[in-house]
């Protein structure tokens, strides 16, 4: 086990540009920036975030096989800017396969401990140990043409750990998958990490994957950490607009709104509707007559009531997914969904009343993007 340590990292590609005769170097915005974060040891941290967010860069700059610009890494209280890859005690699977083909299942998992001069028996006990965990103990004799897609992604991933690696790197291990299958090998994963008992970092924008797979996740945008929590903590308390917004699925309604007093209450009104929403007690002292904000309300917290107390809604949308149903109605020029367990069933033009969880509402300022914390 490792305990790794990033440290004001940076990262910034250079490109040289022709202009006629002459070579331009031009810098490029940095592809991560600043990034400051701890693996304690046997944790398994999910980075998250969009395409072209840094989190591959992050990862292959931990693995060393990119240079960091600035910061320092370190893997327990050693710096290893400076050390080669196969210095660093680090297992490393892509979501390319990268196989041997002329190779079996076997030799391809022994590939980097006979370049170390392993002795065979220690390799034969150390395959024989890591094949189990993944299910590719009846595959050794076969090779890469002859398995399925999941199949050679359990040898990608054995042969990463087969070496017994401090720290086990995972770059959307699943991304080449179809859903049935990428749901078996998270499985495989999350009973594999628990048995190596090795630090596991994986990369993904699969959501799903870091929050069922990970302790602590990671979300990045732009090269930026935004939020480093529990699976719960990211779900239930996004500390900006992006977060709220990419967590969870569907995501979180971001409405803006500007705060209207009628008699003693506050209510949230929306531009080009009639939809008011009462200001929940716990937020009272966070607003006032006239502010802007950006009210957040997950789709699992607002509710649809036969109770008479709310502005009716016509039905713009619905959505049966069997266990769920989903139902979205427009408010101004933006849409409000809604998700419930209830065996219910509406035509578009339906009208219907709504209520909000108000403990489950958020606040964010709609210039900086930030929660207004309460």
């Amino acid at each position: 086990m490792s305990r790794l340590i990033l440290k004001n990292v940076y990262k910034r590609y250079d490109n040289t540009e022709k202009k006629l005769f002459a070579k331009k170097k031009v810098q490029n915005d940095f592809a991560v920036k600043d990034l400051s974060f701890e693996c304690p040891d046997n944790s398994f941290i999910g980075i998250l975030g969009p395409s072209g967010c840094g989190k591959s860069t992050t990862l292959r700059m931990i693995a060393g096989l990119e240079k960091i610009t600035g910061g320092a890494i370190f893997i327990d209280d050693v710096r290893i800017n400076e050390l080669l890859p196969k210095d660093r005690n680090i297992g490393l699977a892509f979501e390319d396969y990268a196989l041997y083909p002329p190779l079996s299942v076997y030799d391809n998992l022994a590939f980097n401990l006979k370049a170390k001069k392993t002795p065979p028996d220690t390799i034969k006990a150390a395959i024989n140990r890591v094949a189990p965990l993944l299910k590719v103990d009846e595959l050794l004799t076969m090779k890469p043409s002859a398995l399925s897609g999941g199949q050679k992604q359990r040898v990608n991933i054995a042969r990463a750990i087969v070496r017994q690696p401090g720290l086990l790197l995972l770059d959307e291990p699943l991304s080449h998958l179809d859903g049935k299958m990428r749901q078996t090998l998270r499985q495989e994963i999350k009973r594999m990490h628990r048995e190596i008992k090795c630090t596991t970092i994986i990369v993904t924008h699969d959501q799903i994957e870091a929050m069922s797979l990970a302790d602590v996740i990671i979300i990045m945008k732009d090269g930026e950490l935004q939020q480093m929590g529990t699976p719960l903590e990211v779900y239930d308390s996004p500390v900006n607009e992006f977060v709220a917004g990419f967590i969870g699925e569907p995501p979180m309604n971001l409405l803006r709104s500007v705060i209207v007093k009628q008699e003693n209450n506050f209510f949230f009104a929306f531009e080009g509707s009639d939809l008011k929403v009462k200001v929940p007690e716990r937020s009272r002292r966070l607003v006032s007559e006239g502010k802007k904000v950006t009210l957040g309300v997950r789709p699992v917290d607002v509710l649809i009531t036969r109770a008479d107390t709310s502005t009716p809604v016509p039905v713009a949308v619905y959505e049966n997914f069997g266990d769920e149903r989903r139902v979205s109605v427009r408010v101004g020029n933006e849409l409000l969904n809604i998700t419930t367990t209830e065996n219910v069933s509406y035509n578009r033009g339906d009208i219907i009343q709504l209520d909000f969880n108000s403990e489950k509402t958020h606040l964010f300022d709609p210039e900086t993007g930030k929660v207004i914390k309460i």
